[in-house]
């Protein structure tokens, strides 16, 4: 049995230890500035809340990483280096630099690291994915994907301060570009453009995205912090050359898949939905790091190179948003 040290204990601190308690994993400690917090998810698993972070270290095999984006390459690289097993929420790190240090630490250390794209556990998303592999809709040529949201509201709000969480383009919008080269290939280059209706504040409302992928392929990704809460809404769209698959915003539907023809040559009905697929992506995501830390023979589905690369189009949208100009993802190191 595993022994989870969790680091940090907000939303994602609390969805990972809700997550591990559903695999043969124990959760023996957690750490957190804010002790309140600390000790209901504590309650809530029933471990040990924890005042020094090299003493869950030590009693720990997995450190689990749910801190905000700037403290990552501290944490994990103390961890590696003590020999522990890594999870690390997205984003992988703020820089390119700290996100390769990571990646070296632990390869270095031989420790695994596998890094939260949640969404590639989403299972419309992941359905999706495995429709493109199959060639159900021939040579995928435009992907539109959209998550758009409310401002994330914490006390202190780190994610107000765009050196910290890189704003909606690092912190909201990787799990896009993660998904958007997942499916379509390595990314090219990245033309951005963010709007902010308060230009006193640090945070992008609204971001537009579109990505070159080196297989011809073009990605449109929209994101945005300018929903009123609790609004939250997600969408996909794959166009090949032979079908569409739709995954629609505010729909109850997970996925809607229309295809020029069906394997037998005929026409199919139009706009037959998939089943309602109802599991649970965090659950899904911990159970898979269990299964892989465990020793199962099973491919990573998302590995610390792939995290790494959602952080560099990231990056890289953020250079373009700024500078108005294209960037070419080489330009980001």
């Amino acid at each position: 049995m595993f022994r989870i040290g969790i680091v940090g204990t907000g939303v994602m601190g609390g969805f990972h230890a809700a997550s591990w308690a559903r695999t043969p994993a124990e959760v023996v400690g957690v750490l957190s500035l804010d002790r309140d917090q600390a000790q209901a998810v504590a309650n809530y698993v029933n471990c040990q809340v924890y005042d020094d972070l090299d003493a869950l270290i030590h009693d720990v095999d997995v450190i689990d990483v749910c801190t905000p984006t700037d403290t990552h390459h501290e944490i994990v690289l103390r961890a590696a280096a003590a020999g522990k097993q890594i999870v690390c929420e997205k984003p992988l790190a703020r820089t390119y630099t700290e996100g390769r240090e990571i990646i070296e630490a632990c390869e270095k250390a031989g420790v695994k690291l596998l890094v939260g794209q949640v969404v590639r556990f989403f299972p419309e998303y992941a359905l999706a994915k495995s429709v493109v592999e199959a060639g159900k809709i021939g040579q995928v040529g435009v992907i539109r994907l959209k998550r758009v949201g409310f401002q994330p509201s914490r006390n202190p709000n780190w994610f107000a301060d765009f050196d910290r969480s890189g704003g909606v383009i690092l912190d909201l919008m990787i799990h896009d570009f993660d998904y958007a080269r997942w499916v379509a290939g390595d990314v090219e280059s990245v033309f951005a453009r963010n709007v902010r209706s308060n230009q006193a504040n640090t945070m992008d409302d609204y971001c537009l995205a579109i990505l070159k992928h080196k297989s011809g392929a073009i990605s449109h990704v929209e994101g945005a912090w300018a929903y009123p809460a609790p609004l939250f809404r997600t969408a996909l769209e794959i166009a090949g050359d032979g079908g569409l698959i739709e995954h629609p915003a505010g729909s109850s539907v997970p996925l809607e898949i229309h295809l020029d023809q069906l394997p037998d040559g005929s026409r199919p009905n139009p706009g037959v939905p998939t089943s309602p697929l109802l599991d649970d992506p965090y659950v899904l995501e911990i159970q898979h790091f269990y299964e892989i830390l465990s020793g199962a023979n099973i491919p990573l589905r998302i590995t610390g190179a792939d995290a790494l690369a959602a952080l560099q189009i990231a990056l890289a949208a953020v250079q373009s948003a700024q500078t108005g100009k294209r960037v070419k993802i080489e330009e980001v190191a």
